[in-house]
């Protein structure tokens, strides 16, 4: 037993030199650089974009030939050559710029809400993991305290001074405890794992146990409209409803008439024709209900908008609240735990045998779930306040 508490003693000291390297800011430096997902969507991104700046010019030209042999052949051969270039309304190329270019802002935003997503991600498990190495600090104590009482009580019943029933309660009470620790510490490295698989498979240690400094918002609607704007979601949203107006201009332009222009020579034996060709197409069914098509799509996205708005709203206010009732929990035991912290007394009333030893393993028991509840809370807050600022820094 002793050597445990030794082990886990020299991984938390292990661990702290390595945070006092680091912070969570580095591990998340750390993990968009490695990130294999990441690097993929950056990949992608930028054939995306190649791809939005696709079909935005003029169609390709036309070139003809033709070479056709006279009959009867006095009349000779023909040779007929051509070069045609057909274009659609010229306002229509003005707006397919600005769509592509929006697109690309859009694949901008994509990757960043991707990106906050993942940081969100490592934020949560390393709060995770200073819970994990508080609790894993607490449970050293508390082995600690379990074995100096077996200990105590082998001393005991080895000298006839108690019985077998008390030494196995106080083993069965250090086992308890151990087997908590293990438990723990089987969690944290889980969330390790977890956490070295987003840095790209390269291990990351922790042991840190206390939470970055963030304050509850105290104006919720004022603080609300900064995490809206900054929301790649719904700023992504607002660029689909300025695309989608696009859109409908674009569509509109396309059903004005297309041109064409171009060369046409024609030679026939002692007779040479050339000359420019001009056309137009009529828009007459090929784009129909376009319009109405992009102008439903418009109003479509809107609906979407406001959708998202009002979830988020919501999301972030029930957020809020949580907050504040962690806030005040956390404060209340707190208190409560500065108050009642009974085990010294506790120790020195069994040592004086005015307690037994079950009602020294209940009283103490109760003083660590309120502990063990109270860092609980901790993390929970922490959790939450990490959902409140997750597109705010």
């Amino acid at each position: 037993m002793r050597a445990l508490i030794i082990l886990i003693s020299i991984l938390t000291v292990g661990y702290c030199s390595v945070w006092a390297q680091g912070s969570v800011d580095r591990i998340i430096s750390e993990v968009e650089k490695n990130n294999t997902g990441l690097s993929a969507l950056r990949s992608k991104a930028e054939a995306q974009k190649l791809g939005n700046k696709t079909g935005i010019y003029l169609k390709n030209p036309e070139i003809g030939f033709n070479y056709m042999w006279g009959s009867p052949t006095l009349i000779g051969n023909r040779t007929d050559m051509s070069f045609d270039q057909t274009f659609d309304f010229p306002t229509a190329y003005r707006y397919k710029g600005q769509i592509a270019a929006g697109r690309n802002e859009q694949v901008d935003m994509d990757y960043q809400q991707a990106r906050f997503s993942l940081i969100q991600q490592v934020r949560q498990l390393c709060i995770d993991l200073a819970y994990t190495s508080s609790m894993q600090v607490e449970y050293i104590k508390r082995m600690e305290n379990a074995q100096s009482i077996a200990n105590s009580y082998q001393a005991k019943f080895d000298q006839g001074d108690a019985g077998i029933i008390d030494l196995n309660k106080a083993r069965l009470n250090l086992l308890s405890i151990k087997k908590e620790a293990e438990s723990n510490s089987i969690g944290q490295q889980a969330l390790l794992a977890e956490l070295a698989s987003l840095n790209g498979g390269t291990p990351v240690q922790w042991s840190e146990t206390t939470y970055p400094a963030r304050e509850i918002p105290a104006d919720f609607e004022q603080w609300y409209q900064k995490a809206e704007s900054a929301n790649p979601m719904l700023v992504w949203l607002k660029k689909e409803i300025e695309i989608s107006g696009q859109q409908e201009k674009l569509q509109l332009a396309l059903g004005l008439p297309k041109f064409s222009a171009g060369y046409l020579s024609e030679k026939i034996v002692g007779e040479h024709f050339q000359g420019v060709t001009l056309g137009m197409s009529l828009p007459l069914w090929e784009n129909k209900n376009a319009v109405k098509q992009a102008k439903a799509q418009s109003l479509a996205v809107q609906d979407t908008q406001r959708d998202r708005k009002l979830m988020f709203y919501n999301q972030l206010k029930m957020y809020h609240a949580k907050a504040v009732s962690l806030h005040n929990s956390v404060g209340d035991y707190q208190l409560a735990l500065k108050n009642i912290d009974n085990g010294v007394y506790l120790k020195k009333a069994l040592e004086a045998g005015e307690i037994s030893l079950i009602d020294y393993i209940l009283e103490l028991s109760l003083y660590y779930e309120g502990q063990t509840r109270l860092l609980a809370a901790e993390r929970d807050l922490n959790r939450v306040i990490a959902e409140l600022y997750q597109f705010l820094e």
